[in-house]
């Protein structure tokens, strides 16, 4: 996922993907999806990056969360004050992106930070806004890439992010050549998609595009994307996925 990612991936040829963790290793013992345990997690096991989720509450304050909801509480139309009183499967509270990333910024891995599509497109561009500079004050700014399946999000993310980030679209809405004309570092789509245009990977890389495919659980799965030359492989699994990379 990412321009700077180029930089750790040597260029954009196919080659021994990186494991990037789905919302955080969160399938394990004593974590949860988006968690601080989850990156830390992530982290212990030697990911490259780890994946997070982040939505604006109705008082501007941005948090780490997958889904729409929690706990019944719509988080674009409800205050933080209640949304960080949620608890998570593990016990953590829902935490703010600023917990978040000052976890991540005492840990090795990269981060992937994915903005939730919103009902407003000025919400949107106000969290794109934030969000790049708590990166930049947290010292992560070469650590961080930006995903979005909002079209308008991954332009302002292009506009905001600092040279050397990558921005991916998570929609197979474009083709590679698309992506590339419209400032992208990549494509990032399912392995639904993936498995329909196969051939993107290599139209990507002859761009100098990099590949994510996400999200990528079972064995034969993940050895398809490996053999397709996926760059990097996004999966709620990533002990899996390191013991076949580290078997090849």
């Amino acid at each position: 996922m990412i321009s700077a990612l180029a930089l750790a991936a040597g260029c954009a040829l196919a080659q021994t993907p990186k494991v990037v963790a789905h919302r955080g290793y969160w399938n394990t013992e004593g974590s949860s999806q988006n968690s601080i345990r989850s990156i830390v997690k992530a982290d212990s096991v030697g990911c490259y990056a780890s994946e997070f989720d982040v939505w604006m509450t109705a008082d501007s304050v941005l948090v780490v969360n997958h889904d729409a909801t929690i706990n019944g509480h719509i988080i674009e139309t409800t205050d933080s004050k209640t949304i960080l009183s949620q608890q998570l499967s593990n016990g953590e509270f829902v935490p703010t992106l600023e917990q978040y990333l000052k976890a991540a910024s005492g840990l090795k891995s990269r981060i992937v930070c994915e903005l939730k599509t919103h009902d407003s497109r000025a919400t949107e561009q106000m969290a794109v806004k934030e969000i790049v500079d708590m990166v930049g004050k947290y010292g992560l700014a070469d650590r961080t890439d930006y995903i979005a399946f909002s079209p308008e999000a991954f332009t302002a993310f292009i506009k905001a992010a600092p040279k050397g980030c990558g921005v991916y679209y998570l929609t197979g809405d474009y083709v590679p050549a698309q992506i590339k004309a419209m400032g992208g570092a990549g494509i990032d789509y399912s392995l639904r998609t993936m498995k329909r245009h196969p051939e993107w990977i290599e139209e990507a890389h002859a761009l100098g595009l990099l590949v994510n495919i996400w999200t990528v659980n079972a064995e034969d799965d993940m050895r398809w994307c490996i053999d397709h030359g996926a760059d990097f492989i996004t999966t709620n699994e990533p002990e899996l996925l390191q013991s076949i990379l580290n078997d090849k």
